[in-house]
């Protein structure tokens, strides 16, 4: 979907050290404002990093039908994020329904687009990814209305930011071995980024027991497994993309916390964390 150059490669330092920034700005956005706003700092965060995703995943990607996927990514924030705080007790049916009008929009959207109608179907598919994605995000509300969920929702905040940046520091330094060729991103990293998590997740658990340190170490390397996967993930769009761009730092700090959220809320749940 991108007009850029096929062959040409980012350097590690310009593919990693704009994402470590971003990544330190969205976990502090997110961290700071539920701490100073409470329930309106949250649903303020989550949505200034919907709509950043939003605007970057389109112009990172090249969909076509530009205007119709922003204001579909944008709807579909505002409606997950309500869908997340207005109910009494959070659950994810009204979520559901949210993400199913989105998919019929996105399909009549690409359906009415003018001729030629170029990479329907990538740009269908690249909306519904965007959609599931500032879904998954606003799940990170439900997360807090859990019990203990507050202290659940800003540890997950905390050891993914964590375990992004310290996965780019150690990416940028030796990414080795090589997961995928004109993708600087290694084994190592990955491994990095999951026992950060952990880390964090045990310096921020209730109690000192071995319960406790299980629960919390259990939280912390799922949290951390699924936001290096798909930080991974993240740099295939920057690899494909081939040019610097405002966009893509955005994408690789916000779609892994997105892809967390579920997680994060179903272990909450559960009483893990």
């Amino acid at each position: 979907m991108t007009a850029t150059g096929v062959d040409v490669e980012l350097s590690r330092r310009v593919h990693h050290l704009p994402a470590a920034g971003a990544v330190v700005v969205a976990t502090a956005l997110a961290a700071l404002l539920p701490v100073a706003l409470e329930d309106t700092g949250r649903f303020a965060a989550v949505l200034v990093l919907q709509l950043a995703l939003v605007a970057a995943w389109v112009v990172a990607t090249g969909i076509r039908g530009f205007a119709g996927s922003l204001a579909l990514g944008a709807l579909a924030s505002v409606g997950a994020d309500l869908a997340m705080v207005l109910p009494d007790r959070p659950e994810l049916d009204w979520l559901l329904a949210v993400l199913g009008l989105g998919f019929l929009l996105a399909v009549v959207h690409q359906m009415t687009r003018p001729p030629p109608r170029r990479y329907l179907v990538a740009s269908l598919a690249g909306v519904v990814l965007l959609l599931c994605s500032v879904g998954s995000l606003a799940v990170l509300l439900a997360v807090a209305r859990v019990d203990d969920g507050e202290h659940a929702a800003l540890t997950a905040v905390l050891a993914v930011g964590a375990a992004l940046l310290a996965g780019h520091l150690v990416d940028l330094v030796l990414p080795r071995p090589q997961i995928a060729d004109g993708v600087p991103r290694g084994l190592l990293g990955l491994v990095v980024s999951v026992l950060v998590a952990v880390a964090v997740a045990l310096l921020r658990r209730d109690g000192g027991d071995l319960a406790d340190s299980l629960s919390a170490s259990v939280y912390g390397a799922a949290l951390g497994g699924v936001a290096a996967l798909m930080a991974v993930g993240a740099s295939y769009v920057v690899a494909e993309r081939g040019a610097s761009s405002w966009a893509l730092p955005v994408v690789q700090a916000v779609l892994p916390l997105a892809a967390v959220a579920p997680v994060a809320y179903a272990l909450a749940l559960s009483g893990t964390g």
